[in-house]
């Protein structure tokens, strides 16, 4: 009787992995939006990793979280590592490739509590209403993540976290991009005093007219 039921036991097991085995090998979650600010302003926000706390999804599940920086300020080679709480884990990122405000590319290494390598790349194009930005993570599906994946809707999980990110960073770049228009007026406004007053200076003085 022992015999049948661990046969038995050992039978689903092997249908049971021989399941999971057919699951997809490789996983893709996408989100996009469209700010409306010019690409080098969206771009700068997402090149420099010093910056995205101002806007990352998981930069509030954990404000004590411990970040280290090295390499570049931005762009290819700049990385960032973090020590978190079970919510944002342990891990690494490094952009891999920069193209000035056309595409962002990363290798996201998570070390803690699952260990996984993926890439995220980020997209800027020209919208009618200003820039979209497409945001792609894509990687390998391992034996766990592909059981994970019968109970868990990842594109579900993750796409909302990309959702919360492109909102908050259409937020921190509608606001730069009013410093900039700010900075410019003031420029402007300072340029054409200045230019007035050296006119004023530069006009030759009016005679007085003699008296009778």
């Amino acid at each position: 009787m022992l015999k049948k039921i661990l046969g038995g036991l050992a039978a689903a097991i092997l249908l049971f992995v021989g399941f999971i085995a057919t699951r997809p090998d490789t996983f893709t979650t996408q989100r996009s939006a469209v700010l409306p600010v010019s690409a080098d302003i969206a771009f700068a926000r997402v090149n420099d990793l010093r910056r995205w706390s101002d806007w990352s999804p998981w930069a509030a599940l954990d404000p004590q979280q411990k970040n280290t920086y090295s390499g570049p300020e931005s762009g290819t080679g700049s990385s960032q590592s973090w020590v978190g709480n079970d919510q944002v884990g342990e891990g690494r990122m490094t952009i891999t490739d920069s193209k000035a405000n056309e595409q962002v590319t990363l290798e996201l290494e998570f070390i803690k509590p699952i260990a996984s390598t993926s890439t995220t790349t980020f997209t800027f194009s020209p919208a009618e209403g200003g820039t979209q930005v497409v945001w792609t993570m894509s990687g390998d599906h391992n034996f766990l993540s592909k059981v994970m994946s019968l109970f868990i809707d990842m594109d579900a999980m993750i796409g909302k976290d990309f959702e919360k990110g492109l909102a908050n960073l259409k937020t921190v770049a509608e606001a730069d991009a009013k410093k900039r228009a700010e900075a410019e007026e003031k420029a402007r406004a300072e340029a054409e005093a200045a230019a007035a007053a050296q006119n004023a200076e530069a006009a030759p003085a009016v005679a007085a007219p003699a008296t009778p």
